[in-house]
């Protein structure tokens, strides 16, 4: 799939259909997330998958609001901002979103179905006691990948004019 219509298929898919994401798949679309760019290549981000484990995988979807479709998903991958590699948070954090952008961007070219939650980002200290993770990792996401069972279209995406402020 050329770049530009992996861009343009993109949708956040929350109905998915029964089916295995193989590991190698889930190390692929990790991968894609790793060759994001970060300040100074710090690379900050640390990934937990939450795959094999289904009643962490429940707890860990119950935490959030999108429970009901969460729970449907076959992998999640919680996003995390590593303190210790952290030289600047801001751009640390925006690296990170650069870095799931890529993870739904390959998603979309395997034909992998994926939703990026932050809504959970409330439930933090949660996530991180049901992981055994310290207070080292600052939770930034958490997508989730199935099987699509539907795939939304005619989503509306205002054009480039529609959101400049100017254009010297």
């Amino acid at each position: 799939m050329e770049l530009l219509e992996a861009i343009g298929k993109r949708r956040s898919v929350r109905v998915y259909r029964e089916g295995r994401i193989a590991r190698e798949t889930v190390l692929e679309i990790l991968r894609a997330g790793t060759l994001a760019p970060s300040g100074k290549n710090g690379q900050p981000w640390r990934f937990a998958v939450v795959q094999e484990n289904r009643a962490r995988f429940a707890e860990i979807a119950a935490l959030t609001v999108y429970r009901a479709f969460a729970e449907r998903a076959d992998c999640l991958i919680l996003v995390f901002l590593d303190k210790a590699e952290s030289y600047h948070y801001v751009k640390d954090c925006q690296a990170i979103g650069a870095c799931i952008e890529n993870m739904l961007l390959r998603a979309t070219d395997l034909g992998i179905g994926a939703c990026w939650v932050g809504e959970i980002l409330n439930r933090d200290g949660a996530v991180k006691g049901l992981l055994g993770l310290s207070d080292r990792y600052d939770l930034m996401a958490a997508v989730f990948l199935g099987e699509p069972g539907e795939v939304p279209s005619g989503v509306y995406k205002k054009k480039p004019e529609e959101c400049l402020l100017s254009f010297d």
